[in-house]
């Protein structure tokens, strides 16, 4: 039996992967995967997901250029969720952080912003 037999897929045929720092074990971001794009990800070791919003394929760092190299690919206990550990190049999120989870909630119900942003969009994706 393989292991893609072994996950929950949604009724979309989706899974939530949560992808981390290896070297820190800081959270990156999380994303969608359909069974073509984990497969993609096991054969290149690099990320590919689902867009739900654009309805498309996609790999990290393919107009950024900030790639996750893959170094390993996990689910958990209920086979519903994803954890890939990864070496990151760059921003992982597409505002410009080290990782998508840069605010924090503050005891007044408010947020602050916990990390120091590496790039602006503009200067990763250009003038839009």
């Amino acid at each position: 039996m393989s292991f893609f037999d072994q996950l929950k897929w949604t009724s979309d045929g989706l899974i939530p992967a949560i992808i981390q720092e290896q070297a820190t074990g800081r959270v990156l971001m999380m994303a969608w995967m359909n069974r073509a794009s984990l497969e993609t990800t096991i054969q290149t070791r690099r990320t590919h997901f689902w867009s739900r919003s654009r309805q498309k394929f996609w790999m990290k760092g393919e107009s950024s250029g900030h790639v996750q190299v893959v170094k390993d690919v996990a689910y958990d206990c209920d086979g519903d969720t994803l954890l890939i550990q990864v070496e990151q190049t760059g921003a992982a999120c597409h505002e410009g952080y080290r990782s998508c989870f840069f605010r924090s909630v503050t005891a007044e119900n408010g947020s602050e912003v916990t990390e120091a942003r590496l790039e602006t969009p503009e200067q990763i994706y250009g003038k839009k």
